[in-house]
């Protein structure tokens, strides 16, 4: 895990925007990924009966499907320790770093 105070302004953004998907739909985790062109995709996870994605994936799916070309970071809050959707993350971007933060 990361602490938030470690980060960089725009990565400290993430960790926000990552907590407020978390908080407002009351999921165990969170996440947010900023695209190459500095825009930001915020998601929560999804647990439907047919569809089951991490906060991660769902991030990543909006980015991409946004028309995103890479990605410059990723964030993870909450209970998601394994991080289902890092090896998207890394269709996108290989070298893009991915910070868990527990809450």
């Amino acid at each position: 895990m990361t602490d938030a105070v470690d980060f960089d302004a725009e990565d400290a953004k993430l960790v926000t925007l990552a907590r407020s998907a978390r908080a407002r739909t009351g999921s165990a985790a969170g996440a947010a990924v900023r695209d190459t062109d500095g825009r930001t995709y915020v998601a929560a996870a999804v647990a439907l009966p047919a569809l089951t994605l991490s906060a991660l994936q769902v991030a990543v799916a909006m980015a991409a499907s946004s028309g995103a070309l890479g990605l410059e970071a990723a964030v993870v809050v909450g209970d998601d320790p394994d991080a289902p959707g890092a090896a998207a993350v890394h269709d996108l971007a290989p070298d893009a770093p991915i910070h868990h933060v527990s809450t």
